[in-house]
């Protein structure tokens, strides 16, 4: 690893650095500090962004660690992810001045780590999701919503069972990049690369 440290960035282990900055994240930023953009593409190279939430990370996630989060896999970016499992993210906390880019690639969880954290949203979320035929054309929200209320009848609680399209991907990095603003731009940036069987890091120009 690069000992360099001349930058602020240390060159450590880059999920000991990621929990340090998010954990400054969540005491700074007044909504979603979880938040993260997450950039896939389709076969043919065409790109498409959103913001998802991130539900869980760090090195216990596989031998290099792990991102992840929850979606519809029949949405669009459940079809892109089925097709090219190619993807970015990108924290940016604006309140820290700073930004953390991956890039990896996702596999699925396992169904009982789904249905964990099925089990554990709002009730309202757990109705919403089942309801949801997620990015397909919807005539009105009311559609959506006499969707949502007749599930809501079915299951009063809330309990609805987690759907079978319904479920995580854990992003595993191949690199992931650190950035600090820094006055007059003159930033620090520190990538970390995955070469295998352990984490090589050097600076990079801004």
């Amino acid at each position: 690893m690069d000992s360099n440290d001349e930058s602020g960035i240390p060159d450590s282990d880059p999920f000991a650095l990621f929990n340090a900055w998010f954990d400054a994240a969540r005491v700074t930023e007044s909504n979603d500090p979880n938040a993260m953009a997450l950039a896939t593409a389709t076969p043919g190279a065409a790109p498409s962004v959103r913001m998802v939430l991130l539900k869980g990370h760090g090195p216990e996630l596989g031998t290099r660690g792990g991102f992840v989060f929850y979606t519809n896999f029949d949405s669009r970016k459940g079809g892109e992810l089925a097709a090219n499992d190619h993807v970015a993210l990108l924290f940016h906390w604006k309140s820290q001045r700073r930004q953390i880019r991956v890039e990896g690639r996702v596999n699925e969880v396992t169904a009982a780590e789904a249905d964990a954290y099925f089990a554990s949203r709002h009730p309202e979320s757990r109705l919403g999701s089942a309801a949801s035929d997620q990015s397909r054309p919807l005539p009105s929200r009311q559609v959506y919503l006499d969707r949502v209320d007749k599930l809501r009848e079915r299951y009063p609680d809330g309990d609805v069972p987690r759907p079978a399209h319904w479920s995580g991907y854990r992003v595993t990095p191949d690199a992931i990049e650190f950035w600090q603003d820094r006055a007059h731009r003159l930033h620090d940036r520190r990538r970390f690369v995955w070469t295998g069987n352990d984490w090589s890091s050097t600076l990079l120009y801004p």
